[in-house]
C-alpha cells in the first residue's frame, strides 16, 4: 500500500499547485502546460527517501523552466517542501541544502518582474525556511526516538529487577525449607523409636506446605492477583522452631521499641534472618544461634550469631548472601557478613525505616 499512499501525495501536490496558480493568476494561462509542470515538480517527490537531494534539485530545475513562463507560480511551493525533506533525510548535511535552496530562490527572483519580487525579509524567510523547518523536523524525531529507547531500556531493567526478585525470593523461601526438611529427614533417619521420627515427619510435612504456600504467593503476585500475606519479624519464633533440634538451639531476642515497622522492612528482616539462618545450620558444628532485634525510633538492627567455626571464604559471594545485600541495599540500609574475632559467624543488618535515615 505504499506505492498507492506516494501516488495520492503527488497527485495531491500536482492538483494543489495547479489549483492555487489558476486562483491567483490576473492573466489567462495555458492550463494544459500548468498540469504538466504541475505534474513534473511533483514527480520528485517519490524519490524524496532514497535521494532526497536529487529529488529537491529535480523539483527546483523544473519550477525554474516554469517561472519563465509564469512569473508567479505556487508549484514552488513543493519544490520548497522537497528541500525541506532533503534536509530531515540528510541531516548531516544542512549547510549543503541550504546553499543550494538559496542559489534556487534568487533564481526564482530574477525570472520574476520587477513587480513581483517580495520584500527582503519575505526573501530571508523563503530562504531559510525550508532548512530551518526539515532540520526542526528532524530533531523532534531524533528525541522521539530517544524517548523510545528509553522506554524500551527501562522497561527492559524492570524485567531485569522482576526476574531478580524472583530468583531471589524462590532461592530464599525454596532453600531455606528444603534445607529444614533435610535436616528433618536425617534426624528421623538417627532417631531411635517410631515417637521422634513421626514428629520429624510432621515438620516435614508442614514445612513442605509452607513452602507451597510461598511459592503459589510469588506466583499469585507473577498474575497481578491479591498476593499473599508476606511473613515478618513476628514469624521469627516459628521459622526458628523449624530448623530447632537436639543438637541446636535457636534463640530469638527482642528489645527496644517504636512504631509497627512499615510491611518493606519487616519483610526484608524476615528474609535476612532466614538466609542467615539458612547458612548457619548447614554448618554441622553450629550446636548455638542468637537472633537479636533490636528496634528504635530511626529502624530496625538485626544480628544473627552462630558459634559454628567460619567456612573458607570463597572467591565471590553466593546467590544468598547476594540476595541478602541487595533486599538491605533497596531499603537504604547496610549489611556486614562474617566472622567474629572470639569465634563464631555474624550477620548483622541495620534497616532504617525510611530512606537515609541512619
Amino acid at each position: 500500500m505504499r506505492w498507492l499512499r506516494e501516488t495520492l501525495i503527488v497527485i495531491g501536490a500536482a492538483t494543489a499547485a495547479v489549483l492555487l496558480t489558476a486562483l491567483q493568476a490576473r492573466t489567462p494561462i495555458d492550463v494544459p502546460l500548468l498540469v504538466v509542470f504541475s505534474t513534473g515538480v511533483s514527480l520528485p517527490l517519490l524519490l524524496r527517501r532514497v535521494s532526497p537531494l536529487t529529488a529537491a534539485l529535480t523539483s527546483a530545475v523544473i519550477a525554474l523552466a516554469e517561472m519563465a513562463y509564469l512569473h508567479r507560480w505556487e508549484g514552488m511551493l513543493v519544490t520548497m517542501a522537497l528541500f525541506c525533506t532533503a534536509v530531515y533525510h540528510r541531516p548531516q548535511r544542512p549547510g549543503l541544502v541550504l546553499v543550494v535552496s538559496s542559489c534556487w530562490i534568487l533564481g526564482i527572483l530574477t525570472t520574476m518582474g520587477a513587480e513581483g519580487v517580495p520584500e527582503p525579509a519575505s526573501i530571508v524567510i523563503m530562504i531559510i525556511a525550508p532548512a530551518a523547518t526539515g532540520f526542526a523536523l528532524r530533531l523532534h524525531q531524533d528525541r522521539a526516538n530517544q524517548t523510545l529507547r528509553l522506554q524500551r531500556a527501562e522497561a527492559e531493567r524492570v524485567l531485569a529487577e522482576e526476574r531478580t526478585w524472583l530468583a531471589r525470593n524462590v532461592h530464599d523461601s525454596v532453600g531455606h525449607h528444603l534445607t529444614a526438611i533435610r535436616l528433618q529427614a536425617a534426624a528421623a533417619r538417627r532417631a531411635p523409636g517410631d515417637a521422634p521420627a513421626k514428629q520429624a515427619l510432621q515438620t516435614i510435612s508442614d514445612l513442605s506446605q509452607s513452602a507451597l504456600t510461598e511459592v503459589r504467593g510469588l506466583l499469585r503476585t507473577l498474575d497481578e492477583q491479591p498476593a499473599a500475606i508476606q511473613p515478618g519479624t513476628a514469624d521469627l519464633e516459628r521459622l526458628a522452631g523449624r530448623l530447632t533440634c537436639a543438637d541446636r538451639t535457636i534463640t530469638v531476642c527482642r528489645s527496644g521499641a517504636g512504631d509497627a515497622l512499615p510491611p518493606a522492612v519487616d519483610h526484608t528482616a524476615y528474609r535476612v534472618v532466614q538466609e542467615a539462618l539458612t547458612n548457619a545450620v548447614r554448618h554441622a558444628d553450629t550446636t548455638e544461634v542468637t537472633i537479636h532485634l533490636r528496634q528504635d525510633d530511626r529502624g530496625l538492627r538485626i544480628e544473627v550469631f552462630n558459634n559454628g567455626a567460619p567456612a573458607p571464604a570463597p572467591q565471590a559471594e553466593g546467590r544468598g548472601i547476594r540476595g541478602m545485600r541487595e533486599r538491605v541495599r533497596l531499603l537504604d540500609g547496610t549489611l556486614s557478613v562474617g566472622p567474629v574475632e572470639t569465634g563464631g559467624w555474624r550477620v548483622r543488618a541495620d534497616l532504617p525505616r525510611e530512606r537515609n535515615a541512619w
